[in-house]
C-alpha cells in the first residue's frame, strides 16, 4: 500500500455561493494530490510520458459528505491500495481534521502517446514492487 497525504488551503476561488467548496475543484486537488504522491515514491509524471507513455483518467467518482469552507486547511489523503495492471487505481478522502468531507477515486490507464492501450511502463512497475 501508498498512502500520501498532501495540504491544501481553501482560497475565495475555490467556493460557489454558498460558501463552499465547488464540486468540481475536488476533482482539482485530486490531481494535485496524486501528481504529489506520485512524485513521493520517485515517478515524475513528465519522467513516464518522456518514456513514451501517458496515464489518463479512465474514470472518476467522488462522494460529497460535507463541505469545506474558504480558509480550511484540508488534508487529501491519497493511496494506492492495490497492485496496478492494465489499469490503476488511486483512492481519495479529503479530511478537515477527523472529519471527512468527501471520499473517492480515480482509475487511470497507460497508453502510448498516440492512445494505444498499454502495459504499464517498466519503470513504473520497478517502483511498484517496492510496495506490493
Amino acid at each position: 500500500m501508498i498512502s500520501y497525504d498532501h495540504s491544501i488551503k481553501v482560497y475565495y476561488r475555490d467556493i460557489d455561493r454558498m460558501g463552499v467548496v465547488y464540486y468540481t475543484r475536488y476533482l482539482e486537488y485530486f490531481e494535485a494530490a496524486r501528481t504529489e504522491m506520485l512524485k513521493s515514491i520517485g515517478l515524475i509524471v513528465t519522467d513516464i510520458e518522456n518514456e513514451g507513455f501517458f496515464l489518463p483518467v479512465v474514470s472518476a467518482h467522488c462522494d460529497y459528505k460535507e463541505g469545506a469552507r474558504f480558509e480550511d486547511e484540508i488534508i487529501i489523503r491519497t493511496s494506492i491500495n492495490e497492485k496496478p495492471k492494465a489499469r490503476l487505481r488511486i483512492d481519495y478522502e479529503v479530511l478537515r481534521g477527523d472529519s471527512v468531507l468527501a471520499s473517492g477515486h480515480t482509475i487511470h490507464g497507460f497508453t502510448d502517446h498516440d492512445g494505444n492501450a498499454k502495459r504499464p511502463p517498466e519503470m513504473f512497475m520497478t517502483v511498484m514492487k517496492k510496495y506490493f
